[in-house]
């Protein structure tokens, strides 16, 4: 299990790796060629991997390649929605997140009937079609409202500057904290209903499932917090993903409790995606919001590198049995401890009333 997750960390980690140079990569080189180098290394990678026959060849292809090729898409889309919408922003950036869930409801389904008559070989090749295709799109609507702010040297890009913020600064902690947890539900939920001895069709379309309610929770809660207030959301959806990990999936022993957990799951975790972006550009203003967004998911680089490492070393254990408690509990924590660190924010934000809109 270990050397396997290793795959999917080194993907999470390099899908974040240009946030500190973000900044000077859209202003020296702009959107459309960041997304054209998308659409070039998301496709050769899955390529590449469909003619690998070993671990090693599968993580500096379906990891290294693929997660930098994600990078190039991820940080344009998610500032030019940031840049677009003030009032119904929630929403907007919502909309623009819940593109992954999408994704995962779809294409696992894609993938699984490819494997079964095709073979692994030439789904991945069908997905590196299908990648093709739509980040080709993407590359021609995508752009920013504003122009990038000047950046005329690589050590310009670097801009530390959001760091003197203190809201900035605990948002920054929230994503480091928090994506060592985070992807734990999706990485071994399914793992765990075979463990538990559940039918085999929920392990194999819990993922799938899983997606969908993701959906459901980011465009949920991007618009909820148009309303209530996007610092208030934030604070309940990252509280709400550690305490159902804690309440619903450490105690769940059969199909109903699974499903319970992975509803309420979706929901605010869906959130959770959401909302942390959401507040940053009231938290640092639109003219900082390139050089932030930067930083800030970079903040995501070590918790995806080393998160399913170390969950899958808490669940193997000596005796050969997994024990999955372990993880859960660590998943759990370091999400409830991340919700106190956004009612700090939210604190800060609007003082102590926590009917005020915030």
């Amino acid at each position: 299990m270990t050397a396997l997750s290793w795959i999917g960390s080194l993907w999470l980690a390099m899908a974040v790796i240009l946030g500190p140079v973000y900044g000077y990569l859209a202003y020296k080189i702009g959107y459309r060629w960041l997304l054209i180098g998308a659409v070039l290394c998301n496709t050769l990678a899955l390529m590449l991997a469909s003619i690998s026959t070993e671990i090693w060849q599968l993580m500096l292809t379906q990891g290294v390649l693929a997660g930098f090729g994600a990078s190039l898409v991820w940080f344009p889309c998610v500032s030019a929605s940031q840049q677009y919408f003030d009032k119904r922003r929630g929403m907007a950036v919502g909309i623009s997140i819940s593109g992954s869930g999408f994704g995962g409801l779809v294409m696992s389904n894609i993938v699984e009937a490819i494997n079964s008559t095709l073979g692994v070989r030439w789904s991945l090749r069908v997905v590196g079609f299908i990648n093709l295709a739509l980040l080709s799109f993407t590359a021609c609507v995508v752009r920013p409202l504003h122009p990038p702010p000047p950046c005329n040297t690589l050590s310009q890009s670097i801009n530390l500057k959001p760091f003197r913020n203190i809201q900035f600064c605990l948002l920054f902690a929230i994503q480091f904290v928090g994506n060592f947890a985070f992807n734990v539900p999706s990485s071994y939920l399914p793992s765990y209903a075979e463990y538990i001895h559940l039918d085999a069709w929920i392990g194999s379309n819990l993922s799938a499932i899983l997606s969908g309610l993701l959906i459901v929770g980011k465009i949920g809660a991007g618009v909820t917090s148009d309303y209530v207030g996007r610092a208030n959301m934030c604070t309940l959806c990252i509280t709400m993903t550690g305490v159902v990990c804690l309440v619903l999936w450490l105690p769940a022993t059969n199909a109903a409790e699974i499903w319970a957990f992975a509803a309420f799951f979706g929901l605010f975790g869906g959130g959770y995606m959401v909302m942390v972006p959401a507040v940053l550009v009231q938290c640092v203003g639109i003219e900082d919001v390139e050089a932030s967004n930067g930083l800030l998911f970079f903040a995501w680089f070590f918790g995806g590198l080393f998160g399913s490492p170390i969950c899958a070393a808490l669940i193997d254990s000596e005796d050969g049995q997994p024990n999955y408690s372990n993880a859960i509990i660590f998943s759990g924590v370091l999400m409830v401890f991340a919700g106190f660190l956004a009612w700090i924010v939210r604190v800060l934000r609007s003082g102590w009333n926590p009917l005020l809109k915030a």
